[in-house]
């Protein structure tokens, strides 16, 4: 079969690859419709890591997917706990968690100790044409709904995990650094969850048009001093809560400047340099609660009671499609971030 693989930092080579083999007790044959490209796998295309993990031999990277449903082991039980079916078109988690460790028990598989995550070295992920994955960790999806918005349910999940972090409530005044496909996801969910106002930041004007369209308060970061914006808006008290969701680094103290005293802070974004860097006097005196998020609990029923209702727009936020045999221009488009992007797909089916 036909897979991308990340040689090194910016080396992608398509190439031919075994398929994989029959699914055995609890898992599926996948396959792969289409793949989002995230900025955590930016990470690692641009810098061969990510945080701590480094890449060490050519890796099939890639953990928004969907496809559909070639054959099923026996038990194969999906997310919601029905027998998963030959043909059933299904968005993926790509975290595979143990169940057994004391996270997973308590409630929070997302810190699973001994998780496998697709497209995270050394487990390949989703820039393929088939890939063996547990039924648990597959999600219906309606027919015919387009395979990029299926990819960008991870997304949507991402962010729904981080308003739930956030406890948004009905009439907060709420920030949200980085309008990114996650930045932009959470605007959505802290409207759906209630907030009165979403201030949203980024330099990319495209993006903070869409922000708007979905009912955020555009601030350009070069055009103006977002902090003092927020602060003048608010009457000098600052926003109930932040998300930052900018690949941190400076827009971490920059949240902690935004919210008031006694706010919620929650850290999305992964530091390209792996530091985490706040001015503690600040942090100290406000009293801020500091929520970091790390991937999603078992949020996709309610992503897809969500989208199933036509609560969330995830087509506006697709802005570039590849086929697999170009994936390296599309990693390469979305790194650069030219003009227009905001989420690149790469259509493998």
């Amino acid at each position: 079969m036909r897979a991308a693989r990340l040689y090194g930092p910016a080396d992608m080579r398509v190439e031919d690859v075994p398929q994989p083999g029959s699914p055995g007790p609890g898992q599926a044959l996948l396959r792969v419709a289409a793949v989002g490209i995230c900025g955590s796998d930016l990470h690692t295309y641009e810098d061969g890591r990510i945080g701590d993990t480094v890449l060490k031999s050519p890796l099939i990277i890639g953990h928004e997917f969907g496809g559909v449903i070639e054959a099923v082991g026996p038990d194969a039980i999906d997310g919601e706990s029905r027998p998963l079916v030959v043909g059933t078109p299904v968005a993926v988690d790509p975290c595979q968690t143990c169940g057994h460790c004391r996270p997973c028990a308590e409630g929070h598989p997302n810190l699973c100790l001994h998780h496998r995550f697709c497209g995270l070295y050394p487990n390949d992920g989703a820039l393929c044409q088939w890939m063996i994955v547990p039924a648990r960790t597959c999600f219906s999806v309606p027919a015919g709904t387009d395979w990029g918005e299926v990819t960008l349910m991870e997304t949507l999940g991402v962010a729904m995990h981080a308003v739930d972090l956030a406890k948004i409530r009905v009439a907060d005044r709420v920030a949200v650094l980085g309008a990114g496909p996650v930045g932009l996801c959470i605007v959505q969910c802290a409207r759906l969850a209630g907030a009165s106002e979403v201030y949203v930041t980024d330099k990319l004007p495209w993006r903070l048009e869409l922000a708007k369209k979905f009912g955020g308060v555009p601030l350009h970061i070069e055009k103006c001093d977002t902090t003092r914006a927020v602060l003048d808006a608010t009457a000098g008290e600052g926003v109930d809560a932040v998300i930052e969701a900018a690949w941190a680094g400076p827009a971490v103290n920059q949240a902690a400047e935004m919210v008031r005293a006694g706010g919620r802070l929650t850290l999305v974004g992964i530091p390209g340099d792996d530091r985490l860097e706040m001015r503690h006097s600040l942090v100290r005196r406000k009293g801020l609660t500091i929520r970091v998020a790390r991937r999603m609990k078992h949020v996709y029923p309610r992503v897809l009671r969500l989208y199933r209702g036509g609560r969330v727009d995830l087509q506006s936020l697709i802005s570039h499609r590849f086929p697999l045999e170009q994936a390296a221009t599309a990693m390469a488009t979305n790194a650069r971030y030219e003009p227009g992007v905001v989420k690149v797909v790469v259509d493998v089916a």
